[in-house]
């Protein structure tokens, strides 16, 4: 149930007088609700409007956060208590968290194409990111266009300054590392594909 205030208590959050809060309510500024005994009172919902916390809302705020493997799930859980933790610092009402494991330069990621689904359909404020890799390891600033024609905002909490030279060498050893775990994993397979008549 939403949280409700007298006028008095209203008027102290937001700093004004209790005149002035009557005064709103007879021009249409801020329309105060009334009880069966016809008394005023203001809810936690007009409380945030007036703050500006939902202002211009229309969808979820999401927070993404992904890894590269199994082995750093850790460092997921992390991820997402910071994103959580700059959130809340900023009065923002996460609605939902979601995660994936696996490569950035995967488009096939479950909860990634989900985001996209989803955003397209116009259920989605903003996006929360720890960093833009995260997101996408390419391309991220046309995903970012595609995402703010679709009214998305994507928060990039920790973004790292780097010079084109050092982008060049981390996008790089990414590729290096998704193709050269294909071919280990392929290796794991070469003695069965040899002792298979079919094949």
């Amino acid at each position: 149930m939403e949280k409700i205030y007298k006028p008095q208590e209203f008027a102290s959050m937001l700093g004004v007088a209790v005149v002035t809060l009557l005064r709103w309510d007879r021009e249409g500024k801020l329309i105060a609700y009334r009880n069966p005994k016809g008394r005023r009172y203001y809810t936690h919902t007009q409380y945030e409007e007036y703050m500006g916390i939902r202002e211009n809302k229309v969808g979820k705020t999401i927070i993404y956060a992904r890894v590269s493997n199994r082995g750093k799930k850790d460092d997921l859980e992390n991820q997402i208590e910071f994103l959580k933790t700059f959130a809340n610092a900023r009065g923002m009402i996460v609605d939902e968290v979601m995660t994936d494991i696996g490569s950035g330069l995967n488009y096939n990621r479950k909860k990634w194409n989900e985001l996209i689904e989803l955003a397209q359909q116009k259920e989605v404020h903003q996006i929360i990111i720890s960093h833009k890799d995260r997101f996408v390891r390419f391309g991220y600033e046309w995903f970012e266009q595609f995402l703010k024609k679709n009214g998305v905002k994507v928060i990039v909490v920790n973004n790292e300054k780097l010079s084109p030279q050092e982008e060049l060498v981390q996008d790089l050893i990414s590729i290096i590392h998704v193709f050269s775990s294909r071919i280990d994993g392929l290796r794991k397979y070469k003695k069965k594909i040899k002792d298979d008549d079919e094949l």
